[in-house]
């Protein structure tokens, strides 16, 4: 294999060698340049950089004083391209002289321009490959919330405006959220927050009216829900009417063999279409009569009372449609009567005969059973409607005691009002009435000596044992504080205004001079009773 190259007139021989492949040194890494040994002496750039173009574009080629040089190339691959061109021989021209040939040797060459790149495009595809994994991990991570702003009082007032949008309402209460977590609320910002919060309040009554739209949306849904699915069930029974009537002898005679299983096929297809319709329907008034029932068990049995005509209404429209479903599955055993019939048509007359006894026999037990179901819904009704009448005596029995009850209040009233007025019996043996005037100092002694209730009692009761074991009083916070650990809503105020009221049980005396000044409560129920 001869390769001539054309230089200024002289012609290049590379001639082949049919020797082993030379050994190489291990390859740095990002090797761009080679080694090239064993040159002619009398070669030069241009001819070394014309063999060797060849192999790629050669970026620089630094040739020494001997027979080797070193030639660096633009990309790694060609370094590989010119690694086939070790072991030929190189002869320039026709010359025979030692000095125009030589054999090449061709090597991998480290330096240091090629590590360098490597190791900055290593550095490049280590960033690149941190930033897909990045993109990888932030396309599973939930988005950030958005920073949440400093409280001010200019925030706070477009805050509040936002509060009553209802379009952003859900981004300024978390803004509001964190404020409040956050310990923005001082005494001087107190109003400010107050009215926020008031706002928010104020977006309950939205909420339940919307819930309630959505409740009555979803009630209207079911009702149509109900009612197209009423209608789809009506048109299954049209059809199956249609397939019932085509198996009928007039027309089932006409119709081929397989026309014949086509109708079938499609006939109880079509039935356990219509039947699994019927239950869903059947489902959907069970829960609604289960519902009602519950409403009925959780209602007061005042409530009970005023049960009107149109819930009976309502379940006399629930036994009519369980009715028409009895009505349809009667239909449905009519059918499969039909078919027994027509598949039992070839056996005998006697056999006929048999079958048609038997068919009417299981009729009549249906029709039967049919009857009795009938006639305990009609007793259930029954039932109900006595106790809705028994309802309405109770109600109006309690409605009598009512009015009773009135006209003894009334009555005791005017004989207490009787009471107020003195009888004063004059001289002449005529009888007056005068207005007795009460004294203002009892009046006020007897209002201090009556109860309010029941609580009040217990106070006194444990008040007094408190101050009985104290034999040189207490102060009222000391008395309070005692009492705060029994009943936490207890306030001071409601403590003295009842030993107040109770003069001749607790008194108030006075210790100490100047600052140290203190009022105390005794217990003085047993000198009052001495006393009395």
């Amino acid at each position: 294999m001869t390769v001539n190259y054309c230089y200024t007139g002289q012609v290049q021989q590379l001639l082949p060698h049919y020797l082993p492949p030379p050994s190489t040194r291990e390859r740095p890494p990002g090797c761009k340049t080679v080694f090239v040994g064993g040159l002619p002496e009398n070669a030069t750039e241009e001819i070394i950089q014309e063999v060797f173009e060849q192999c790629g574009d050669i970026t620089a080629i630094r040739k020494s004083k001997k027979n080797f040089c070193h030639i660096r190339f633009a990309e790694e691959f060609m370094v590989d391209k010119a690694i086939y061109l070790s072991g030929y021989r190189m002869r320039l021209g026709s010359s025979t002289d030692k000095k125009d040939s030589g054999r090449l040797h061709v090597d991998f060459a480290q330096a240091r321009d090629d590590f360098y790149e490597w190791e900055c495009k290593q550095r490049m595809f280590a960033r690149e490959e941190r930033h897909r994994r990045r993109l990888e991990v932030d396309k599973f991570r939930p988005p950030s919330p958005p920073a949440i702003m400093h409280y001010s009082e200019h925030e706070a007032t477009l805050l509040a405006d936002k509060l009553k949008d209802d379009t952003k309402f859900s981004e300024a209460i978390s803004i509001l959220q964190t404020w409040i977590e956050r310990g923005e609320v001082n005494r001087r910002s107190a109003n400010q927050f107050y009215s926020m919060v008031q706002s928010a309040n104020s977006h309950v009554r939205r909420l339940i009216n919307e819930k309630a739209t959505h409740e009555e949306q979803l009630e209207q849904a079911k009702e149509i829900y109900k009612t197209e699915l009423l209608g789809i069930l009506t048109q299954f029974e049209q059809i199956v009417a249609v397939f019932n009537a085509s198996t009928r002898q007039k027309a089932w005679d006409h119709f081929s063999k397989a026309q014949r299983k086509n109708i079938d096929i499609w006939r109880k297809h079509c039935e356990e279409l219509r039947n699994a319709h019927s239950e869903q329907l059947m489902g959907i008034r069970r829960e609604e009569e289960m519902e009602m029932s519950d409403d009925d068990s959780n209602d007061v049995p005042s409530k009970k009372a005023r049960v009107d005509d149109s819930a009976l209404a309502a379940q006399a429209y629930a036994l009519k449609e369980e009715n028409d479903s009895l009505r349809w599955q009667l239909d449905a055993y009519r059918n499969e009567v039909d078919l027994l019939k027509q598949e039992k048509g070839h056996h005998a007359r006697t056999e006929e005969s048999l079958t048609k006894d038997q068919q009417l026999q299981f009729l009549q037990q249906a029709m039967q059973n049919m009857q009795q179901q009938l006639i305990a819904m009609q007793e259930e009704l029954n039932a109900k409607k006595s106790e809705l009448e028994k309802a309405k005596e109770e109600q109006t029995h309690a409605q009598a005691l009512v009015n009773v009850l009135k006209e003894q209040l009334k009555s005791a009233k005017e004989v207490t009002d009787s009471n107020n007025h003195d009888y004063v019996v004059k001289e002449n043996g005529t009888i007056s009435v005068a207005v007795f005037n009460h004294d203002k100092e009892k009046d006020a002694e007897k209002q201090r000596q009556t109860l309010k209730s029941e609580k009040e009692a217990l106070l006194i009761g444990i008040i007094s044992t408190f101050l009985n074991v104290h034999p040189f009083g207490a102060n009222i916070e000391y008395l309070w504080s005692y009492l705060q650990q029994l009943d936490s809503r207890i306030s001071a105020n409601e403590i003295e205004t009842l030993l107040l009221r109770l003069p001749r049980m607790f008194k108030q005396e006075f210790t100490g001079v100047g600052a140290t000044l203190e009022k105390r409560w005794k217990f003085c129920a047993f000198e009052g009773i001495k006393s009395a």
